[in-house]
């Protein structure tokens, strides 16, 4: 998820969660940020990272498989989607492992995921549906506020929208059947 900190800071954050091991990306403004933590020695090999993704191979002691875990944020300018969508179609054409993907994507599946303000481009949505279809993730849904982003309080100009999610692929969401769903925070 999109943590909005500066790499030291998510570093002091993961910390004292007790993760000891990790990497923090950034945020730049008040845009973005991504961080990914583990205890102990456990298995994760770090793939590549930019300010849009983190890209890790686990190595699952618990259930003997490998799998890939891939941290997104989706570039907050609408024009830019495409490149975030040819970013994730990269990551899929080197999936030969089980792969979830956790992130704020900036972006809706369908017009039922935004509430106020201005109607969602078709063409958008569809953009995004067509690629994580490309890359075989589904949905894992959600647990708790269905909104994951949410702009003023007043009712008239209220915007809330389901802009962070999980998705995976088939094969993942099969190794772990009861695997918590996306817990979701309005940020």
């Amino acid at each position: 998820m999109e943590t909005k900190l500066s790499a030291k800071r998510m570093e002091m954050v993961r910390l004292k969660c007790g993760f000891e091991n990790g990497i923090d990306v950034g945020a730049i403004g008040s845009s973005g940020g991504l961080s990914l933590g583990w205890k102990g020695n456990s298995l994760v090999n770090l793939k590549s990272f930019s300010s849009f993704h983190i890209d890790a191979e686990i190595h699952d002691n618990k259930c003997g498989e490998v799998w890939c875990l891939t941290g997104f944020y989706g570039n907050p300018n609408g024009r830019r989607h495409i490149e975030s969508w040819n970013l994730l179609k990269g990551f899929s054409h080197d999936q030969n492992l089980l792969w979830v993907v956790l992130g704020d994507f900036n972006e809706i599946v369908n017009s039922f995921e935004k509430k106020g303000g201005r109607l969602r481009s078709e063409r958008k949505m569809n953009e995004f549906r067509t690629t994580l279809e490309d890359c075989n993730l589904s949905d894992l849904g959600y647990v708790g506020r269905w909104f994951t982003w949410e702009r003023e309080k007043f009712l008239a100009s209220n915007i809330r929208e389901r802009l962070d999610r999980g998705v995976a692929t088939f094969d993942w969401v099969n190794l772990f059947p009861t695997s918590p769903r996306m817990s979701t925070i309005i940020v």
